[in-house]
């Protein structure tokens, strides 16, 4: 199809039309020309003809240095404008179904309440049309000539007292917008009790109003035709538009239309007649008998690609947070959640609800199945959150993230309200106490949701049951334990959602609740150890005295655990005990019996705690009979205040770990031994007979350096512990020399006989 025949039978049509432009979306290429007509005929006669009835306006403002103001700082991003604009057509149709409430009649003719956007390339237009209320002439230039005068604003204080009417336009200045991308801009509008006008301004300080020479093109309603600026070309694409509406405007009440080209094969008819082939006719039949003879053909049908222009209706998905809970599917959530979050997965939870009361707001809070495998890389350089804020279901922002904490950014969903208090570009929010209201709500809300998660349980096919929870736990479990540390006003509802392994679970993880309720009567305290895996924990000399009294030990085994756990002081006035540090008691000694081993015990071994504490200085501050191992001759345990072994290791391993520092933490460790292992009581002989002997020397080292590697802790002089172990394991052999002995005589090639090495070989592959 030809451009110029395509825009003249617009030009045709629009002139002659007299009839409303809305309508359904499939009336074909006939269909659109009509629609877009308005758009197209802006030519030279139609613009001389607006000239000659033009009355001239001023702006009742300081124009030139409020606009500069609008283009250059007020919005950050050019394609704002479009959402302005589709937004304020919502608000022009929200008026016109309102009025048409109590007077039927107002709708007319053009019923369709919908929005319509089209671009012409090679005008370089681009129009957005709908079937709203439209402006009278006084309209034109009381709401467009008074720059940051409202409307909508107006519109909505008229109706006060008879109905609460919620637009979005309510500064005024939103239409303005449009001068990002344009350098001239007419309106074309039609309300029912006027005739049709343009208004027409190249955002100067002037702007035109005249009657519209070609009559009532539109029926009813709002057309805006934007020239656009050299450097806006991109807003001329389909896929542009489209993206732009999906993004800010995708859940508007009202249908929103595009004018998309597409490709369609048709059958065309070919005009080459085919010549009949008379040469060889059939002269065998002597008897002159003619029969007919009938024979199929297959003629080739033959097709062309057309290109054609169609409305396609861009905004399909429904506002789901806006409709009644109890009218909506799980396989409508789950649908809603994918368009939402763009993920391909199911949702492991959700919660819809109203908020009421100081603030008003509607919200679908999601919880995803699964955790992007960067979700953490950027923890605390990267604060978007996951939740989209509308107004009046028109998209504000997604990159907000005061409504949630950084710990819950993994949460999607909605939030749409009507109490925001916005700046006039819509896009930075005010610091306001309607946000931290909302905020909190919203936190208590996601709490709960996770809370109702955790208490589900529900049976597999086989009929075992399965805890949802921990599918989640294992996705974003890191986040609650984050959550525990950073949000201090909501650490006891999050304390409930965290989940450990223990020597008891048999794999399995349980809560806090289910551990306190595993207890003992008379254990006063929730025993922990943290180490590198489970494996190691497992293997600790600090659980055995725990496992003989089958008591339960939550296993702490990622580097975050244990600075969770040190943000808790008590879970339901249980304490929170670490089974590596001193100060460790069970809850069942009979303290005078305890008292009196020890003070017995302390004076028995009060050579070698003497003893290994001067040798120790500086690596430990006391030495002590221990009360929690079984098997093991010693342990080193850290202050109720210092550093585990665990966390050693963490902070060692940081790239700008200071070595200096890392030294001076072994002054807050103390050594306590076994008063009932052989060992111990052999070295306290040995330190009382011969202290300074080089076998005592080693023995004691050895005794240490054992207890820290038992403890999880490092050896600092790796290479002095292996000489020490080295002269151990001479003295079992029997040694009366370390010293390394000469060097064998080979004997020559020649000296050997035939066959003799190989054999030796093969003796040694053997072996």
């Amino acid at each position: 199809m030809r451009r110029p025949r395509f825009v003249a039978l617009c030009a045709a049509a629009a002139l002659q039309s007299s009839t409303p432009w809305g309508g359904s979306a499939s009336s074909g290429l006939a269909r659109a020309e009509e629609a877009v007509a308005p758009a197209s005929t802006m030519d030279a006669a139609f613009e001389e003809q607006l000239k000659d009835g033009a009355e001239a306006f001023e702006f009742q403002a300081e124009v030139n240095r409020l606009m500069d103001i609008i283009i250059n700082s007020l919005y950050k991003n050019k394609d704002i404008f479009l959402r302005e604009l589709i937004s304020n057509a919502s608000d022009a149709l929200d008026k016109i179904r309102f009025l048409s409430v109590s007077d039927p009649d107002k709708l007319g003719t053009a019923k369709d309440l919908e929005i319509r956007i089209s671009a012409d390339k090679d005008a370089r237009t681009l129009t957005i049309r709908d079937a709203g209320v439209g402006m009278t002439k006084a309209d034109l230039i009381s709401n467009l000539g008074t720059v940051a005068r409202s409307g909508t604003t107006n519109f909505v204080e008229a109706l006060t007292e008879t109905g609460d009417l919620g637009l979005i336009g309510q500064f005024g200045v939103g239409f303005y917008s449009v001068y990002l991308v344009a350098d001239k801009v007419q309106v074309i509008s039609k309300s029912n009790d006027d005739d049709q006008y343009v208004w027409e301004s190249t955002a100067d300080s002037t702007f035109t109003v005249s009657k519209d020479p070609r009559g009532n093109t539109l029926g009813r309603g709002t057309e805006i035709v934007l020239h656009l600026k050299e450097d806006a070309g991109e807003f001329l694409s389909e896929s542009t538009l489209k993206n732009l509406i999906h993004r800010y405007s995708e859940f508007i009440t009202f249908p929103i239309y595009q004018l998309v080209e597409k490709e369609e094969e048709i059958e065309v008819e070919d005009d080459e007649e085919e010549e009949e082939d008379d040469g060889d006719e059939d002269s065998g039949d002597e008897d002159g008998d003619e029969e007919d003879e009938f024979e199929e053909v297959e003629v080739d049908v033959k097709y062309k690609t057309v290109k054609t222009l169609d409305w396609e209706r861009v905004n399909a998905n429904v506002a789901v947070w806006a409709r009644d809970k109890d009218e909506i599917t799980d396989e409508e959530y789950h649908n809603f959640y994918k368009a939402l979050s763009g993920d391909t997965s199911d949702a492991a939870t959700w919660i819809h609800f109203k908020a009421e009361g100081e603030v008003e707001f509607k919200s679908i809070l999601f919880a995803p199945s699964k955790a992007p495998h960067n979700m953490y890389d950027h923890y605390y350089d990267d604060s978007r959150g996951g939740l989209k804020l509308y107004v009046r279901k028109v998209l504000i922002t997604d990159e907000f993230d005061e409504l949630l904490p950084r710990y819950l950014s993994f949460i999607r969903g909605v939030v749409d309200s009507d109490d925001l208090p916005l700046n006039v570009s819509r896009e930075m929010l005010q610091e306001h106490k309607v946000l931290k209201v909302m905020a909190k709500k919203l936190v208590r809300k996601t709490l709960e949701m996770l809370r109702k998660l955790a208490t589900e349980e529900v049976e597999d096919e086989e009929g075992e049951e399965e805890h949802p929870y921990i599918q989640f736990w294992d996705e974003f479990g890191k986040s609650i334990k984050l959550g525990v540390m950073e949000d201090n006003a909501n650490k006891s509802k999050l304390v409930k959602l965290l989940r450990f392994k223990t020597n008891k679970s048999d794999g399995k993880w349980v809560s806090l609740e289910d551990y306190v309720a595993g207890m003992p009567e008379w254990q006063s305290s929730i025993f922990y150890i943290a180490g590198e895996s489970t494996e190691a924990v497992e293997k600790s000399p600090f659980l055995e005295k725990l496992n003989k009294k089958g008591l339960e030990v939550l296993y702490l085994t990622e580097p975050i655990d244990e600075m969770t756990m040190g943000s808790i002081t008590d879970f339901e006035d249980k304490k929170m005990q670490s089974v590596t540090k001193e100060g460790l008691s069970f809850g069942d000694e009979d303290v005078a019996d305890v008292k009196k081993r020890e003070k017995y015990y302390k004076k028995m071994f009060t050579p070698l705690a003497e003893h290994l504490k001067d040798m120790f200085k500086g690596k430990i501050s006391k030495v002590s009979v221990s009360q929690r191992v079984e098997g093991t001759p010693a342990i080193i345990v850290s202050a109720a205040y210092g550093y585990s072994a665990n966390m050693e290791r963490i902070m060692k391993a940081q790239t700008l770990a200071d070595s200096k520092q890392m030294g001076l933490l072994g002054g807050h460790r103390s050594m306590e031994i076994n008063p009932r292992h052989p060992i111990v009581h052999e070295l306290n002989k040995k330190i009382e007979e011969d202290p300074d002997s080089e076998e005592t020397k080693d023995l004691s080292w050895l005794l240490y350096e054992t207890a820290l590697t038992a403890s999880g802790f490092q050896v600092e002089d790796t290479e002095a512990f292996a000489n020490r172990v080295q002269r151990a394991m001479a003295k079992t052999l029997n040694l009366s020399s370390m010293d390394l002995l000469e060097e064998m005589e080979i004997p020559d090639e020649e000296e050997e006989e035939e066959g003799e090495g190989d054999e030796q070989f093969q003796d040694l592959d053997e072996l």
